[in-house]
């Protein structure tokens, strides 16, 4: 089961009732997060986000609100006894970028690997048995989109397992894909499990205009979490400007990929009641949610 939670919502700046955007995503007893603006450390800890479980950190971009807490965050971290590494991956430039946030938290108890990445093209990694996936979104500065992909193991059937004579210390190695010899049988795995299941699929996508490839970059989603910086249409023109996009675009794309649930984020701090425009946004897509800070669902 993957455990997510939106620890903030707003956009540009935090406001006294609502942090900055920030996606927890928490797998197998380890955490991401992605983004890290002013204060996401304590955004993190207010909804029961251990710190300490965090080995990895994706950043959008380099705008202040995505990426100005890291060094507090770091810190913070640190706090907790963290060992090992924490590897933080973004857009080319990232590098220098840690280098002069963190001038004030040289000395950490931990490591940190940076990977850069081309945002003017998909990349694919794997982090913690899942697939991430990054798309360059379109904002005026480079900034990538990411999706989060676990490929589930069909479910074992023990008592498929039993009738084929498998002893219960081979099911451990049957379920992980090997195969095992009882008498002169081969077994394999696709004979003690039953069928298939979906994968579990996260994306995120924010800042950003709305463009053709959004929908199939979503498409299949669990959970879309994607921004809308105002809910009145009538700011279209004002939001395609500064590379954002207001609730009914989110709605649509995720009309458009099929996703399951649709969570709005990124919220303008002049929009102070984002919940006034959830009756029109569930018209266009009924699984839409007007996120609050703390957000948490369990998926799978």
């Amino acid at each position: 089961m993957i455990d997510v939670c939106l620890a903030g919502t707003g956009g540009m700046m935090p406001l006294p009732n609502r942090w900055l955007t920030s996606l927890w995503v928490e797998y197998n007893g380890k955490a991401a997060i992605v983004d890290c603006g002013e204060g996401t450390q304590i955004a993190l800890a207010q909804h029961g986000c251990k710190l300490n479980k965090i080995g990895a950190i994706f950043i959008t971009h380099f705008h202040a609100d995505h990426i100005s807490g890291l060094s507090g965050l770091l810190l913070s971290i640190g706090n907790t006894g963290k060992k090992g590494y924490i590897t933080i991956y973004g857009c080319k430039g990232l590098a220098r970028i840690i280098k002069n946030l963190c001038c004030i938290c040289p000395l950490l108890p931990y490591g940190i690997d940076i990977v850069e990445l081309d945002s003017s093209k998909p990349n694919t990694m794997h982090w913690n048995d899942m697939v991430v996936n990054t798309i360059p979104l379109h904002h005026g500065i480079p900034c990538m989109g990411y999706s989060f992909r676990l490929d589930r193991k069909p479910v074992f059937n023990p008592n498929k397992a039993k009738e084929l004579g498998v002893d219960v210390k081979y099911w451990r190695q049957l379920h992980g894909g090997e195969s095992v010899t009882v008498g002169d049988k081969q077994i394999t795995t696709d004979m003690v499990t039953d069928a298939a299941r979906d994968p579990i699929k996260i994306t995120y996508m924010t800042d950003t205009k709305a463009f053709e490839g959004m929908a199939e970059f979503a498409k299949g989603s669990d959970l879309l979490i994607c921004e809308g910086m105002y809910g009145d249409d009538e700011l279209l023109d004002k939001v395609r400007e500064k590379g954002h996009m207001v609730f009914s675009q989110s709605a649509d794309i995720a009309v458009k990929s099929g996703s399951k649930e649709l969570w709005l984020t990124h919220y303008s701090p002049a929009m102070p009641n984002p919940g006034y425009y959830e009756k029109r946004t569930k018209k266009l897509f009924a699984n839409a949610v007007i996120s609050k800070d703390g957000q948490k669902k369990t998926l799978g």
